[in-house]
């Protein structure tokens, strides 16, 4: 059996939006939340909390943000993501890696319903065994979110070195004020996203996307 190493496991880590219904036992996702916390932290501060939804709350969530979505709510996120205007640079990476999305489900720029279908999916989950909601104390100071985007980047590496899979959901946080009426939050905790992790399905075509990353020398650079 071959060795897999640690850069390999970075280089292998894929947004999977299709996943088996094989479970992920609790203490293994305990397991990986765990490691995810072993993220870097200023001042080991350590902020945001992941939830689990599961069941009867799962379903619920789901059905309340596909209707939100679908009747088209205004969103309301508790922080800015897209920048506004989206700069032509930024907006060119966003297309493509919709084309990569869409292209290898073979759903055409004109087919609305099937893009809007494959969309919905967002707010199940995927269907993954494990859905998270990830949050943050709005308090916090903005350096909090950079803390707390190591710790998920940490646990989607910990699920890909122990054979999972994982897609963080940023329309999630499109609604959050349901989000938190739904699962009984109080107003001064932030959704950030949400998280699906599981066994990915190998034969869906979705799984076989494929997103360019820049070159270096667009993002590299030496002064001195």
């Amino acid at each position: 059996m071959p060795v897999v190493t640690a850069l390999d496991t970075l280089r292998q880590r894929r947004s999977i939006r299709a996943f088996l219904p094989t479970p992920v036992a609790d203490e293994q996702l305990f397991d990986l939340l765990r490691i995810a916390r072993q993220a870097p932290s200023g001042a080991n501060l350590q902020p945001g909390e992941f939830i689990a939804v599961r069941g009867a709350a799962r379903e619920r969530l789901g059905e309340r943000l596909t209707q939100a979505w679908r009747d088209g709510e205004p969103a309301r996120e508790d922080y800015s993501y897209f920048p506004q205007p989206m700069p032509k640079l930024l907006r060119r990476r966003q297309v493509a890696a919709a084309q990569a999305l869409y292209g290898a489900i073979g759903v055409g720029r004109e087919d609305r319903a099937g893009r809007d279908a494959q969309f919905a999916r967002n707010f199940r989950f995927f269907d993954a065994p494990v859905a998270l909601i990830v949050t943050i104390d709005r308090r916090v100071g903005t350096g909090c979110y950079m803390d707390l985007g190591m710790a998920l980047y940490g646990l989607m590496l910990a699920a890909e070195a122990q054979g999972l899979a994982s897609c963080a959901i940023g329309a999630m946080a499109s609604w959050p004020d349901l989000i938190r009426a739904e699962l009984g939050l109080d107003d001064d905790t932030a959704i950030v996203c949400g998280m699906a992790i599981g066994h990915a399905d190998p034969d869906a075509p979705v799984n076989r996307t494929v997103t360019a990353r820049e070159p270096l020398e667009s993002f590299f650079r030496v002064v001195g």
